[in-house]
Protein backbone atom coordinates (compact mmCIF):
# COMPACT_ATOMS: atom_id res chain seq x y z
CA UNK A 1 0.00 0.00 0.00
CA UNK A 2 1.24 3.40 -0.78
CA UNK A 3 1.33 5.96 1.69
CA UNK A 4 2.24 9.49 2.64
CA UNK A 5 4.28 10.11 5.88
CA UNK A 6 2.80 12.99 8.17
CA UNK A 7 6.08 13.11 10.18
CA UNK A 8 9.35 11.63 10.75
CA UNK A 9 9.61 7.85 11.53
CA UNK A 10 13.04 6.52 12.83
CA UNK A 11 13.75 3.56 9.97
CA UNK A 12 10.96 4.30 7.44
CA UNK A 13 11.12 8.02 5.99
CA UNK A 14 10.40 11.42 7.03
CA UNK A 15 7.68 13.64 6.17
CA UNK A 16 6.23 14.15 3.08
CA UNK A 17 7.71 10.98 1.98
CA UNK A 18 5.87 8.66 -0.47
CA UNK A 19 6.32 5.48 0.66
CA UNK A 20 4.80 1.33 0.06
CA UNK A 21 4.59 -0.78 3.41
CA UNK A 22 2.57 -3.74 4.06
CA UNK A 23 -0.85 -3.10 4.17
CA UNK A 24 -1.66 -4.26 7.65
CA UNK A 25 0.42 -1.88 8.97
CA UNK A 26 -0.73 1.39 7.84
CA UNK A 27 -4.11 0.06 8.07
CA UNK A 28 -3.77 -1.02 12.01
CA UNK A 29 -0.93 1.23 12.98
CA UNK A 30 0.32 4.21 10.43
CA UNK A 31 -3.14 5.78 9.66
CA UNK A 32 -4.66 5.42 12.83
CA UNK A 33 -2.34 6.89 15.14
CA UNK A 34 -2.26 9.97 12.55
CA UNK A 35 1.48 9.08 11.39
CA UNK A 36 0.11 8.58 7.68
CA UNK A 37 -2.39 9.04 5.29
CA UNK A 38 -3.48 6.64 1.97
CA UNK A 39 -1.69 8.07 -0.94
CA UNK A 40 -4.54 8.48 -3.87
CA UNK A 41 -4.51 11.03 -6.75
CA UNK A 42 -5.20 13.84 -4.78
CA UNK A 43 -3.15 13.04 -1.95
CA UNK A 44 -0.32 12.67 -4.76
CA UNK A 45 -1.32 15.94 -6.49
CA UNK A 46 -1.13 18.20 -3.06
CA UNK A 47 2.10 16.34 -1.83
CA UNK A 48 3.79 17.59 -5.10
CA UNK A 49 2.64 21.17 -4.60
CA UNK A 50 3.83 20.97 -1.09
CA UNK A 51 6.93 19.55 -1.88
CA UNK A 52 7.80 22.45 -4.59
CA UNK A 53 6.62 24.96 -1.98
CA UNK A 54 9.30 23.17 0.71
CA UNK A 55 11.83 23.24 -2.20
CA UNK A 56 11.37 26.99 -2.92
CA UNK A 57 11.46 28.06 0.79
CA UNK A 58 14.78 25.60 1.50
CA UNK A 59 16.31 27.20 -1.40
CA UNK A 60 15.78 30.72 -0.26
CA UNK A 61 17.02 29.58 3.12
CA UNK A 62 19.93 28.05 1.34
CA UNK A 63 20.99 31.50 -0.43
CA UNK A 64 20.27 33.69 3.05
CA UNK A 65 22.86 31.33 4.25
CA UNK A 66 25.15 31.67 1.71
CA UNK A 67 25.17 35.51 2.03
CA UNK A 68 25.81 35.47 5.82
CA UNK A 69 28.59 32.61 5.47
CA UNK A 70 30.36 35.49 2.97
CA UNK A 71 30.38 37.90 5.71
CA UNK A 72 31.51 35.58 8.73
CA UNK A 73 34.02 33.79 6.07
CA UNK A 74 37.63 34.73 7.81
CA UNK A 75 36.75 36.70 10.81
CA UNK A 76 38.52 37.33 13.13
CA UNK A 77 36.51 38.47 16.25
CA UNK A 78 37.98 40.09 19.71
CA UNK A 79 36.05 38.89 22.87
CA UNK A 80 37.20 41.01 25.88
CA UNK A 81 36.69 39.27 29.08
CA UNK A 82 37.89 39.64 32.87
CA UNK A 83 40.72 37.29 33.52
CA UNK A 84 43.44 36.95 36.30
CA UNK A 85 46.80 38.42 35.55
CA UNK A 86 48.00 34.58 34.50
CA UNK A 87 45.38 34.59 31.65
CA UNK A 88 43.02 32.55 33.34
CA UNK A 89 39.37 33.64 32.63
CA UNK A 90 37.13 34.33 35.20
CA UNK A 91 34.22 32.25 34.14
CA UNK A 92 34.18 30.95 30.61
CA UNK A 93 33.54 32.38 27.22
CA UNK A 94 30.12 30.75 26.01
CA UNK A 95 28.25 31.32 22.31
CA UNK A 96 25.96 33.99 23.87
CA UNK A 97 29.14 36.00 24.26
CA UNK A 98 30.50 34.57 20.89
CA UNK A 99 27.22 35.74 19.03
CA UNK A 100 26.86 38.84 21.03
CA UNK A 101 30.82 39.93 18.99
CA UNK A 102 29.58 38.58 16.00
CA UNK A 103 26.56 41.08 15.90
CA UNK A 104 28.68 43.88 17.40
CA UNK A 105 31.53 43.31 14.64
CA UNK A 106 30.46 42.11 12.02
CA UNK A 107 26.23 43.47 12.55
CA UNK A 108 24.52 39.88 11.79
CA UNK A 109 22.45 37.86 14.05
CA UNK A 110 23.40 34.50 14.16
CA UNK A 111 21.49 31.91 16.53
CA UNK A 112 23.90 31.25 19.42
CA UNK A 113 22.63 27.54 19.02
CA UNK A 114 24.41 27.22 15.91
CA UNK A 115 27.72 28.28 17.20
CA UNK A 116 30.25 25.27 18.52
CA UNK A 117 33.82 26.18 20.02
CA UNK A 118 35.92 23.84 18.39
CA UNK A 119 37.33 21.73 21.62
CA UNK A 120 36.22 22.70 25.29
CA UNK A 121 35.09 25.78 26.69
CA UNK A 122 37.54 28.81 26.59
CA UNK A 123 38.89 29.47 29.98
CA UNK A 124 42.14 30.95 28.73
CA UNK A 125 43.25 34.40 27.37
CA UNK A 126 44.31 33.11 23.45
CA UNK A 127 43.24 32.46 20.12
CA UNK A 128 40.63 30.30 19.55
CA UNK A 129 38.57 28.91 16.52
CA UNK A 130 34.78 28.34 16.71
CA UNK A 131 32.58 26.95 14.12
CA UNK A 132 29.28 28.64 13.32
CA UNK A 133 26.70 26.48 11.23
CA UNK A 134 24.34 28.36 9.57
CA UNK A 135 22.60 25.45 7.27
CA UNK A 136 22.45 21.61 7.45
CA UNK A 137 25.68 21.72 4.85
CA UNK A 138 26.84 25.23 5.20
CA UNK A 139 29.46 26.05 8.13
CA UNK A 140 31.76 29.11 8.55
CA UNK A 141 35.28 28.98 11.42
CA UNK A 142 35.48 31.99 12.92
CA UNK A 143 38.36 32.69 14.53
CA UNK A 144 38.30 34.03 18.18
CA UNK A 145 41.15 36.32 20.00
CA UNK A 146 39.99 36.21 23.89
CA UNK A 147 41.71 39.28 25.28
CA UNK A 148 41.93 40.50 28.92
CA UNK A 149 40.11 43.66 29.70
Amino acid sequence: MEIILKQDINGLGYKNDLITVKDGYARNYLIPKGMAIVATDSAKKVLAEVKKQQAYKEEKIRKEAEELAKVLEGAQLTIGVKASTKGKIFGSVNNIMIADAIKDQKKVEVDRKKIEVNGDAIKEVGTYKATVKLHKDIAVEVQLDVKAE
